[in-house]
């Protein structure tokens, strides 16, 4: 994905407020945005790009999403799955060729 798809997803995502959903995991969800946002501003603010420790944490939120995903409801589906593919298409970017 090029960086200007990846600007436009984080655009896309940032325009959408958080969802109302009552989760048990609301508290881990919220951290995956948090820190799946972080990469995402490092990514676009950076001329670098994404240092092997970044992409190794947004390696484990998408194997966190994918287990959590499942039990969401669809009024907040959409968001976390977008949150998904923002943090696969961060890690593509890091990776060579």
């Amino acid at each position: 994905m090029s960086h200007q798809s990846i600007a436009s997803l984080w655009d896309a995502h940032r325009r959408e407020g958080w969802p109302e959903f009552s989760s048990p995991n609301e508290g881990q969800l919220m951290t995956l945005d948090t820190v799946i946002g972080g990469c995402a501003v490092f990514y676009l603010d950076g001329p670098e790009g994404l240092d092997n420790q970044r992409i190794a944490i947004l390696e484990d939120c998408v194997a966190d999403l994918d287990a959590l995903l499942d039990d969401l409801g669809e009024e907040s589906l959409e968001y976390f799955s977008r949150l998904r593919q923002l943090a696969a298409a961060l890690v593509q970017s890091g990776r060579p060729g």
